[in-house]
């Protein structure tokens, strides 16, 4: 799936600061090599339904398993085992004896106690993997799991690390097998311990969307081969909403463009992202916050959502709104299947501009059938213009008002809002009032 940065923000899938975004809600990593990963995962769509239902089974199998997850490897673990290849010790006995063992404690205490320090916590790190390969060890393991088992099982084989795996605890290793290990690790098993460093990240990474789909509910979408586009969804809603409600979202190749009007706060550009966030996580191998969820393998998502002027090169923001809906049009007109999210098209001008603008764009675009569309506009005189092609869906969401104050559904409704609330809320505000005081 091609997805640009544009959407990648528009869609809050990763922003500078992580705090509020959709990585930063499924972030359940226990370490950093694992959140790192995670980033990676959620920035790599896959290639194909075939890579996408290979990581849905890999999560639904760590999701299974989460009770059993080891509790030897935590992020200090890792980054222990880290520091033991970067510091300056001491020469390590390459055979220790009983009498090394005690005079390299004495003639090296400092480096003799971190080095101690440190094999413990490979010790445990070895533990730890060790029980994922008993955990996903089997022939029922997803596919992504069996290789990387596979992979530990071969490296976990070494004849030196027997007496880790003959020992309870890292208390029972005596001191000359511990220098032997240290030895062992720092000179004879660098490569394998970066090894397994990086096999856990991808694991804990699989943990971390695991623990997202068990805690908020998520459910795996099921994906179909088709020639069109098409989105179904029941019970679809915003990952970063607190109390969400729930959409019926239904996009096919007869009705293939949304077209969705409702007053300001209604919830018009929510249901774009939710969306637009849905069929990415998707596409992703991620579950989706819905209660259900079918749908086509998109080629792309591309998003008009959170256009902004750029002082720098003089360019306004209708110049800017513009150049996006061309870089749009030139990246969709390939045959291929986009999801395209345009929330308030053309603000940047005045309303008669704005109109006969927007429609030109949504005529043109209804043309391409090869995409799924979804519009939103506060122009609701555009409706009466387009509202007649086949492929169009008109939508709406509904504000009722009762003693003057605003009260939101957030259901989609059939057909063309006509609300026309913005002095409503300039009054309920306040604003008017000083305005009239000044």
């Amino acid at each position: 799936m091609e997805i640009d940065k544009t959407t990648l923000a528009d869609l809050l899938i990763v922003d500078n600061t992580d705090e509020f975004s959709i990585f930063c809600k499924i972030n359940f990593a226990l370490t950093t090599r694992g959140k790192e990963q995670l980033k990676t995962n959620l920035l790599t769509p896959q290639i194909n339904i075939a890579s996408i239902e290979h990581v849905q089974q890999t999560i639904l199998h760590i999701k299974s398993n989460i009770a059993n997850w080891p509790t030897y490897i935590s992020n200090g673990t890792l980054m222990v085992v880290e520091r033991y290849y970067e510091s300056q010790i001491d020469a390590l006995p390459t055979k220790p004896t009983y009498l090394d063992g005690i005079t390299y404690k004495i003639l090296h205490t400092h480096d003799f106690l971190l080095v101690k320090y440190s094999v413990k916590y490979c010790y445990e790190f070895i533990k730890g993997m060790q029980q994922l390969v008993v955990l996903f060890g089997n022939a029922n393991t997803a596919t992504l799991l069996q290789i990387q088992i596979a992979e530990m099982q071969k490296i976990l084989m070494n004849k030196h690390l027997k007496i880790i795996f003959s020992t309870q605890q890292f208390i029972e290793v005596s001191r000359v097998d511990m220098l032997a290990l240290a030895y062992f690790f720092r000179h004879h098993f660098k490569l394998q311990m970066y090894a397994l460093l990086t096999i856990f990240g991808k694991l804990d990474a699989w943990y971390g969307m695991a623990v997202a789909v068990a805690k908020y509910n998520l459910a795996m979408p099921t994906f179909v081969k088709s020639d069109m586009p098409f989105l179904e969804a029941k019970g679809l809603y915003h990952l970063m909403l607190q109390q969400p409600v729930g959409y019926n979202v239904a996009l096919t190749e007869q009705a293939n463009f949304l077209f969705l009007t409702g007053a300001n706060m209604a919830g018009k550009s929510t249901f774009i992202k939710a969306c637009g966030t849905a069929v990415y996580l998707a596409h992703v191998g991620m579950g989706v916050p819905a209660q259900h969820m079918q749908l086509s393998f998109f080629d792309g998502i591309i998003s008009n959502i959170n256009v902004i002027d750029n002082i720098a090169k003089g360019e306004s923001y209708f110049y800017n709104e513009v150049q996006r809906i061309k870089t749009t049009v030139q990246k969709i007109n390939n045959n291929k299947k986009w999801l395209v999210l345009i929330d308030e098209l053309f603000k940047g001008t005045n309303v008669q501009d704005a109109m006969k603008c927007s429609t030109a764009v949504i005529e043109g675009l209804l043309k391409i059938k090869s995409s799924t569309f979804i519009l939103s506009t506060h122009l609701y005189e555009i409706g009466d213009a387009v509202k007649h092609y086949p492929n169009m869906v008109c939508n709406y969401f509904e504000t009722a008002v009762i003693d003057e104050q605003l009260h939101f559904s957030y259901q989609l409704k059939n057909g063309i809002s006509n609300d026309r609330l913005g002095y409503l809320i300039l009054k309920r505000e306040g604003v008017v009032a000083l305005l009239n005081d000044l």
